[in-house]
């Protein structure tokens, strides 16, 4: 095992709503896209960590444990392309405050414990395809799917026989009480 690990927090998609997404960008994009993120890998980014210590790693999920964050819904309504990225996504054109707080808070306990952040502002999404890097043509909208947030997660991303793979190493609930 080695000294440093990948690792992000991060919002799952239900298995449900995975086969959802993926028929629906089978149905609404060609094959020659992009990299076509697997059903197993759909998520929300929350704050990504990049190579860390297990030392880091242990602080950061003790203090993950210690968020009092409530559950919240979004619509996946929203839709793009960054080409500079290479990154085809569905978000939400409406972040709920819970979700905006959490990740605020995800982001700032990282960056206080030495991961870089981004200083672009929190765009939350699901990456659909990677390595789009030529014009790509949108569908005019998503078929609006509810994402019910009950829980947050830290995952690490390994590199594996050509493939990358999350694997969820703790998990947090959120909150019945409802954001004010």
């Amino acid at each position: 095992m080695s000294a440093e690990r990948r690792l992000f927090f991060a919002l799952a998609l239900p298995a449900k709503l995975q086969k959802q997404v993926i028929k629906w960008r089978a149905d609404n994009f060609p094959q020659d896209t992009g990299r076509p993120v697997a059903a197993a890998n759909l998520h929300i980014t929350l704050a990504f960590l990049g190579e860390i210590s297990e030392l880091k790693a242990d602080a950061l999920t003790r203090i993950a444990g210690r968020i009092q964050a409530h559950k919240f819904s979004l619509c996946l309504d929203d839709i793009g392309h960054w080409p500079g990225s290479g990154v085809v996504w569905i978000g939400t054109k409406r972040a709920p405050n819970a979700l905006l707080q959490l990740a605020s808070v995800l982001r700032s306990h990282a960056a206080r414990n030495g991961c870089h952040q981004s200083t672009l502002p929190f765009h939350p999404h699901v990456s659909l395809y990677r390595s789009a890097t030529r014009p790509v043509a949108i569908p005019p909208a998503t078929p609006n799917w509810q994402l019910d947030a009950e829980g947050f997660s830290l995952y690490e991303s390994t590199y594996e026989r050509g493939r990358t793979r999350y694997r969820c190493l703790q998990s947090w609930p959120l909150a019945d009480i409802p954001a004010i």
